[in-house]
């Protein structure tokens, strides 16, 4: 299990309640906000007005961090679908795939406009409103995935480790929109994937075809 965020400095923010600044990934929606405030909705609009929350899509917010108060302030795409991913489902199965988790690993260097999060249930894409990307939901078993905790601007999230990743993007290189890019990140990860761990999660979930080309991929000129 995730735990749950320091309070820190956010807490300490005028109309921002402890309890909304210690959710997981600093990330919430009105509902979390029922048994604080009598009118939840209206509450968070003030505080967004006001430059304590920030809000990505409709339905969402993020408490802001003290030192970036009433500044333009956006994190990152990856570490936003996966606070909104945690608040609609929870910290254990929200976790960042494919071509979201190689640029979180490093292996694909500029910012993309959709990003991957894994969910065990069906959701439909959502368009953001603070930038122009996309959330994309995937339905996976995420309780089979292959997933470590990394840092974020929000806080620790789940990504998928190197070998998943490698897997999951030779299995469906289309997903984040950057097919072009893939190939790459293959051979990146690839590079720091433990063979037999790769072999493993390739056969416990039916992956040898997308192990083949990966592998194909790094034996390519």
């Amino acid at each position: 299990m995730i735990e749950r965020n320091s309070v820190g400095h956010a807490s300490r923010q005028a109309g921002i309640r402890p309890e909304l600044a210690r959710l997981p990934l600093r990330t919430l929606t009105p509902s979390d906000a029922a048994d604080i405030y009598r009118h939840p909705r209206q509450q968070l609009a003030k505080l967004t007005a006001r430059g304590l929350l920030h809000r990505p899509a409709y339905g969402y917010y993020i408490v802001v961090p003290q030192d970036r108060v009433d500044q333009s302030w956006q994190p990152e795409l990856e570490a936003v679908a996966a606070g909104i991913a945690t608040a609609a489902f929870d910290p254990d199965h929200a976790i960042l795939m494919g071509a979201s988790a190689a640029r979180v690993h490093g292996a694909i260097p500029r910012a993309l406009a959709v990003a991957v999060v894994a969910v065990p249930k069906q959701r439909a894409p959502l368009q953001l409103i603070d930038r122009a990307a996309i959330v994309r939901f995937v339905t996976r078993d995420t309780d089979r995935l292959d997933a470590e905790l990394i840092g974020t601007t929000l806080g620790p999230t789940l990504v998928t480790t190197p070998e998943q990743t490698v897997l999951d993007l030779a299995h469906r290189p289309e997903l984040g929109d950057a097919d072009t890019e893939v190939p790459t990140a293959i051979r990146t990860l690839y590079r720091r994937c433990d063979p037999g761990r790769l072999a493993e999660l390739a056969t416990h979930q039916r992956l040898r075809a997308a192990l083949d080309r990966a592998t194909a991929i790094t034996e390519s000129p």
